[in-house]
């Protein structure tokens, strides 16, 4: 029986025959501490639809794993993913606002700079490492900008983001938990400054989600723990999903060069190319909801209160949505995958994060088409999110 807290060996570099095992064979997953694990593309989609029955509050379950003292409890339970309605249309609808079709498209020629840059550099250096070197620092340039975040104050943000999302994982060592405890205190403590700043000096309210986020008035605002939380829920999953996104795209062609190959001959293609790589290698392989009454799957009952894990990197290779769901298929339409979860908490970043990968990984072919992976490649070693720790390549 699959366990999350007893993987099979060999998870991290490939999950998906386990992946296939719990869809074909046991689609209602009960683990040890009472939750459960769906993995079916239509249970997670009828789940992300009804907001009334699974809920993304998740204080009940956070509380006996951080205590509700601690910082980490404080962010996980006040940002906008682990919350549901009032707070979560407020916070969403400001991020949506600010993220307008104007406003990325103005985002974009700074995005182009920014990644020619890391190319130059890259070209200069011939050996890389392609996550330090490139697919890291391209979404915490974006973030940050998004936010107002000084540039030279942008060092210790990835860290910081690591360990608070790290935090989610469904075990942690002590060293685990007191690194997440640390970045979440030291992460408030650095932003007070920039509030403090943006308060006395507002920027564009059009483009600057920090000053939209402070002007918000609706049923009196942000408390001051919602609008710190926010602030760093938003640069820690700008950062490391993208990071993912474009690293797992870059090491996927390099197995797969004939579909290298093929994205070199048509360029065009990498819009529909990006959703692939975001349907393989989903940077988010699994989210969370609670029920809160009995419901059922596939003649089993789920009592209400049960802890469900929805996972997405399954739910993404289901033949019974997919063909040849197992194939990158460059040009595949329709692909709705659940890279973005669905429904109402359906990631609010995704335009961004698309354009993110569509200029990063289509600029970085064009200049490098014939780049390797060399030795070293390492996973980032968790469940929820799968990405590369190192990505060592000639370019």
């Amino acid at each position: 029986m699959f366990s999350l807290n007893a993987l099979p060996d060999g998870f991290h570099t490939d999950p998906y025959p386990t992946y296939a095992a719990l869809r074909e064979d046991t689609p209602v997953c009960w683990q040890p501490d009472g939750s459960v694990v769906l993995s079916r593309y239509d249970d997670l989609d009828l789940v992300y639809r009804n907001t009334e029955r699974f809920i993304s509050d998740k204080k009940a379950v956070f509380g006996p794993k951080y205590g509700i003292d601690s910082p980490l409890y404080e962010h996980h339970t006040t940002s906008l993913v682990f919350n549901d309605p009032p707070l979560h249309i407020r916070v969403r609808k400001v991020m949506v606002g600010a993220m307008n079709p104007r406003a990325l498209a103005q985002m974009e020629p700074g995005l182009i700079e920014l990644v020619d840059g890391l190319l130059d550099e890259m070209q200069a250096k011939r050996s890389v490492e392609l996550i330090e070197d490139f697919a890291g620092a391209i979404p915490i340039e974006i973030i940050g900008n998004l936010l107002g975040i000084p540039r030279s104050e942008r060092g210790p943000l990835r860290d910081w983001s690591l360990a608070i999302l790290g935090a989610l994982e469904p075990q942690l060592t002590p060293e685990q938990e007191e690194w997440g405890n640390r970045s979440v205190y030291d992460f408030k403590d650095y932003l007070r400054h920039v509030i403090e700043d943006r308060r006395a000096n507002p920027g564009d309210p059009a483009t600057d989600v920090l000053t939209r986020l402070m002007q918000d008035d609706t049923d009196g605002g942000l408390t001051e723990v919602e609008l710190y939380q926010n602030c760093i829920f938003i640069l820690n999953a700008g950062h490391e999903t993208t990071t993912n996104l474009i690293g797992n795209a870059l090491e996927l062609l390099e197995r797969h060069r004939d579909k290298r190959a093929e994205l070199l001959a048509n360029p065009d293609l990498i819009n529909t190319a990006v959703d692939e790589f975001l349907r393989l290698e989903s940077p988010n392989q699994f989210g969370n909801r609670l029920t809160t009454e009995d419901v059922m799957f596939h003649g089993q009952t789920i009592p209400a209160g049960t802890d469900i894990h929805l996972c997405i990197g399954a739910a993404n290779r289901d033949p019974r949505q997919f063909a040849q769901p197992d194939e990158v298929v460059l040009d595949r339409r329709p692909n709705k995958h659940h890279a973005f979860a669905g429904g109402p908490h359906t990631c609010v970043g995704l335009t961004l994060a698309r354009m993110e990968g569509r200029v990063a990984v289509g600029r970085f072919l064009a200049r490098f088409p014939t780049y390797r992976i060399t030795d070293g490649a390492e996973r980032g070693g968790r469940i929820r999110f799968r990405g590369f720790a190192r990505l060592p390549a000639q370019v």
